[in-house]
């Protein structure tokens, strides 16, 4: 399993900790090695990587699943990143997408600064042309994560799948 964007590994150890076999990647190596640490204590495994999505695509048809949680990214990166992320997913293979939607902009429950970096469902639906949506859906959700992400946010959550493999 893939969970590019990673940071300090909340995601890839929560998955881990499910009996995911798990790849976190993240331009940041301090967090990593936290990352890494944190899985440790908790008694499961975590594979790490240093790349910048920016530059750097998983091998293609590599991984059953991608995870991305709340990976923003510049509107002309985002496309290629999202791309490169589908083609590392095998046939039948699942893509599953959390982050803020457009209309959560300016609210104070954290974010990107940039409408532009915020989602909806035309730009992902075009992003992961190519495979079937199972789930596209917006949500108003309450957070509690931290000093920066308290109170009402929106967001958009879905999972794609690549055709092919048993699933399908």
């Amino acid at each position: 399993m893939l969970v590019p964007g990673d940071g300090e590994g909340r995601n890839g150890i929560h998955l881990a900790q499910q009996g995911h076999q798990v790849l976190s990647v993240d331009v940041a190596a301090s967090g990593l090695r936290k990352a890494a640490d944190e899985a440790r204590r908790r008694g499961v495994a975590i594979d790490t990587l240093q790349a910048d999505l920016a530059t750097w695509a998983p091998t293609p048809e590599s991984t059953d699943a991608v995870v991305l949680v709340f990976v923003h990214l510049p509107p002309a990166l985002r496309p290629r990143v999202h791309r490169a992320m589908a083609g590392a997913l095998r046939p039948g293979g699942l893509l599953v997408l959390e982050g803020f939607e457009r209309e959560h902009f300016g609210r104070p429950s954290g974010g990107p600064r940039d409408p532009d970096w915020l989602f909806d469902e035309a730009q992902l639906t075009r992003d992961f042309d190519g495979l079937s949506t199972e789930a596209l859906d917006v949500h108003e959700v309450d957070l509690d994560d931290g000093p920066f992400h308290q109170g009402s946010a929106r967001v958009i959550r879905g999972r794609w799948r690549k055709p092919g493999g048993p699933q399908n």
